[in-house]
């Protein structure tokens, strides 16, 4: 045998050793799970709070049940005849003097003339006979609207769609509406005479100029009071979903106003229910109560307080005068629901996630999160919202391998072998907002071929993993590949590659840098070379 001292490698550069691994043998089921993404500085997912066992959106009655209800409905059937007439009588005659009051009236910028102000009055009437219509003979209120000169912001929770009507009536306020209300028959008309303030939920920069429309109205007097709902959707009303900022950003002060449906066999919040059955329900019942009570005005402490904060106190004296809470659900949860439903999935509401909180927590949007339900609905989730392991690697292109196994259980932190969509976009958004996240995107692509020239073919993607990951499928890689070819060119440039692991950032654990792969084999085998 040759000599050897303390500095002679022990492995010449020719030898390769291959030590097999059991994989059935036993393991320490104390120690932590181990993390497919610690490579770009992620750390284990953030564990959700346990969904709200609070529904923000349900209403009680969605449909007829019981004797004494179809018995009233089919008694007020001639009455809803009457009160259809009457309805629409009323909206003829509001959309006549509304479009004289708008007659050759060029400068809306600034406020409404007075004399145009005073044909809208007979706007105003017609609104509160179809009040009436609806069966809301009385409404009881309680408190006052303050001087617009005190309190040019108003800002209320939202339940139905008889709120803008009576606050038409009642204050004649601007309020700030989506501008799909613009091209509604009749209604838009009407809309466009209370110089409402569009913003569109999808575009950052509508919602700033909302902001400083907000400020430009509410610094002038003969501009009517603004008006908003700062849950930005409809709500059952027995408790707050989170506020948006706009209406504290101003910086004036507010008069926050909440409105109450007292009932016994007719839910009259929007929630889950169609219009038109709403309206339906509406009309035949004998009346319909409704409460509106003004709250103290809320001032702002001082000029250093933040609009956060501001928002904060708004909405704990809004909650306490409910009797409710306030929840992290925001309109995206809305989105996230009707998804579930268009999906006929038989609990929808598992489906939210209390979007305003994800948002803080992981500053990703609404429209993200939608895209991510697609994904998980894919999935064939069961009837509880769950989905198993062999639909998410289906889903995502993977094939059953330890490195697909780690990124499944880095989702499933309650370790039952199947995960839920809060899971599963917690685990994704987690990923996709490290600091580190889209340089390795962009280390990925290079070091796959691109940065020689632009794009990566399906040769060179089998060869990476196929050698990274040994035990992958010739087919299994080509799924793969067609999953990042978004053109269906047959390559896959930076930007295909880019969006693809934007789009299923859990994909990122196949790029792990070389070394750190080995061992991830399908077969069992840690090599080290």
């Amino acid at each position: 045998m040759a000599d050897n001292d303390v500095t002679t490698p022990l492995l010449s550069s020719s030898d390769h050793v291959t030590i097999t691994v059991d994989s059935t043998s036993s393991t320490n089921t104390n120690s932590p799970k181990p993390n497919p993404f610690a490579f770009i500085g992620c750390s284990s997912v953030p564990i959700s709070a346990e969904p709200l066992t609070v529904d923000p959106f349900r209403n009680n009655t969605p449909r007829l049940e019981g004797v004494y209800e179809w018995v009233k409905v089919v008694v007020c059937l001639p009455l809803v005849v009457v009160r259809l007439v009457l309805f629409g009588l009323c909206l003829a005659v509001g959309y006549v003097a509304t479009k004289i009051a708008l007659g050759g009236w060029k400068d809306k910028r600034n406020p409404m003339p007075k004399w145009r102000v005073g044909v809208m009055w007979v706007t105003r009437m017609c609104a509160r006979v179809i009040l009436f219509a609806f069966g809301y003979q009385w409404i009881k209120r309680r408190g006052k609207p303050a001087p617009r000169e005190i309190a040019p912001i108003i800002v209320s929770n939202h339940v139905s769609y008889i709120e803008p009507i009576f606050y038409f009536y009642e204050l004649f306020a601007t309020i700030v509406a989506s501008e799909s209300h613009d091209s509604l028959p009749f209604v838009g008309t009407i809309v466009r005479a209370m110089q409402v303030i569009y913003v569109d939920r999808s575009s950052p920069s509508s919602r700033k100029q909302v902001v400083q429309e907000i400020k430009r109205r509410a610094s002038y007097d003969k501009f009517p009071r603004v008006l908003l709902f700062p849950e930005g959707t409809t709500t059952n009303g027995r408790n707050l979903i989170s506020f948006q900022l706009g209406a504290f950003i101003a910086g004036y002060p507010i008069q926050p106003v909440i409105v109450r449906y007292p009932h016994v066999h007719f839910d009259q919040s929007w929630g889950s229910v169609s219009l038109t059955m709403l309206m339906f329900r509406m009309l035949t019942q004998f009346h319909n109560f409704f409460e509106v009570e003004y709250l103290p005005v809320i001032y702002p402490l001082d000029d250093k307080e933040t609009a956060v904060h501001f928002r904060e106190r708004t909405a704990r004296a809004i909650a306490t005068a409910i009797n409710g809470v306030q929840t992290g659900h925001s309109y995206g949860d809305v989105l996230l629901y009707m998804k579930a439903q268009e999906a006929k999935k038989e609990n929808p509401s598992s489906y939210m996630v209390e979007m305003a909180t994800v948002e803080s927590l992981f500053h990703i949007r609404s429209l993200e999160a939608v895209e991510f339900v697609d994904k998980f609905l894919a999935m064939n989730p069961d009837p509880s919202g769950r989905v198993q392991y062999d639909d998410f690697l289906q889903v995502l292109r993977l094939q059953d391998c330890p490195l697909s196994e780690k990124v499944f259980a880095f989702i499933d932190v309650e370790n039952r072998g199947a995960i839920t969509f809060r899971q599963f976009l917690y685990a994704s958004a987690h990923v996709m907002t490290q600091p580190d996240f889209n340089q390795a995107c962009e280390v990925a692509f290079a070091e796959r071929g691109g940065a020689v020239k632009a794009y990566i073919d399906e040769q060179e993607l089998q060869d990476f993993i196929r050698h990274a990951i040994p035990g992958w499928k010739e087919d299994g890689v080509h799924k793969l590949f067609e999953l990042f070819d978004n053109d269906n060119d047959g390559r896959i440039n930076k930007d295909d590659f880019l969006s693809c692991l934007r789009r299923n950032p859990l994909l990122i654990a196949l790029f792990t840098p070389h070394l750190q792969h080995k061992e991830y084999g399908c077969n069992g085998v840690i090599e080290i070379v």
